[in-house]
C-alpha cells in the first residue's frame, strides 16, 4: 500500500525536476533575496528574485534539500517566473492549499508543480513542498529584509 503511494509520488516529473532543476544558480542582480530553512528535516533554500515594475522578471535558487524540496522549488520558478507579484502570491496561496489536499480552482496555473498535489497524503513532506513557495512569499510581501522569521535562518547579506 505504501509503496504504491511512494511510487506516484516520486513521479518521472519530480525525479527530472530534482536532478535536473530548472533556475538554479544564482542571479547577478536580483532586487530580492531571502535565504529558508525547513528545521525538521534540514532543507536550505537560497531564492533571488529580479522584479521590475511589479512584474517577476527573472528568479534563480540554490541550497540543498530532498528531492520534493528540489523539485518544488523547480517547479516554482517555472510558474512565476513572468507573473507579476500579485498572480505569484497568489499561485503561492493555490500551491499551499493543494498540497493540503484541499481544492484549487485553476489548478493548472501551478504548471508542473500540480503533480506535487500527492503531497498532501505525507503530511511530513508538506514542509519540503512549500519550502520555497513560502520563500517566494516572504519574499514578495517584504523585499527589502532578506530576513525570515523565527524557524528560519536570518540573511545578513
Amino acid at each position: 500500500m505504501a509503496l504504491s503511494k511512494l511510487e506516484n509520488l516520486y513521479r518521472q516529473v519530480i525525479l527530472d525536476h530534482s536532478s535536473h532543476p530548472h533556475n538554479h544558480g544564482t542571479l547577478e542582480n536580483s532586487s530580492q533575496h531571502i535565504e529558508m530553512n525547513n528545521p525538521t528535516c534540514g532543507d536550505v533554500i537560497h531564492l533571488e528574485l529580479q522584479t521590475e515594475d511589479g512584474i517577476i522578471k527573472d528568479i534563480a535558487f540554490s541550497g540543498h534539500g530532498c528531492s520534493i524540496s528540489t523539485a518544488s522549488a523547480s517547479m516554482m520558478t517555472e510558474a512565476v517566473k513572468g507573473k507579476t507579484v500579485k498572480e505569484a502570491m497568489a499561485l503561492a496561496e493555490d500551491f499551499s492549499l493543494l498540497v493540503q489536499g484541499k481544492e484549487v480552482e485553476e489548478v493548472e496555473k501551478l504548471g508542473d508543480a500540480e503533480i506535487l498535489n500527492g503531497v498532501s497524503k505525507f503530511p511530513a513532506r508538506i514542509k519540503c513542498a512549500t519550502l520555497s513557495w513560502n520563500a517566494l512569499k516572504k519574499a514578495l510581501e517584504d523585499p527589502n529584509s532578506g530576513v525570515a522569521d523565527a524557524g528560519f535562518i536570518k540573511h545578513d547579506g
